[in-house]
Formats: C-alpha cells, structure tokens, sequence
C-alpha cells in the first residue's frame, strides 16, 4: 500500500526537477530528460512538460521510504 502512495508524489517530484532541467536544455545525462508532447486536437488539449522515467523511479522509490518511515 505504501507503494502506491509514493507514486504521485515520485511523479510530482519528476516533474518538478524535469521542469527545470528540461527547460534549461539540459538532457541529465543518465536521467535521459525528454519533452513529451500532449496534442489532443478534437479536445483542444496542446500542452507539453519534461519527463524522465530514471529519475520518477528514484523519486518514487524515494517517496516509498519516506512513507514506509512515517506509517500508516
């Protein structure tokens, strides 16, 4: 169950550290930050954030033990 608490907050942190990294041109080298594009035309949506499936496993496994510390 801790688990899947620690997802949202690993996918926050993501975000979060991508933006800036993404944003500035940065690649992170082994974090491998990439821009994903979000295009959903018949909706409207056209929006677009930096992504690193590295560093949301780090951020998640993180958060884990942060959750695991606290309890339930």
């Amino acid at each position: 169950m801790a688990f899947f608490k620690a997802i949202p907050f690993g996918a926050f942190l993501t975000v979060l550290v991508a933006l800036f990294m993404g944003s500035g041109g940065a690649t992170g080298g082994m974090l491998q930050i990439f821009a994903v594009d979000v295009l959903l035309p018949e909706y409207g949506i056209d929006f677009g954030f930096y992504w690193s499936w590295m560093l949301f496993l780090a951020g998640t496994f993180l958060a884990f033990v942060f959750v695991l510390m606290i309890g339930d």
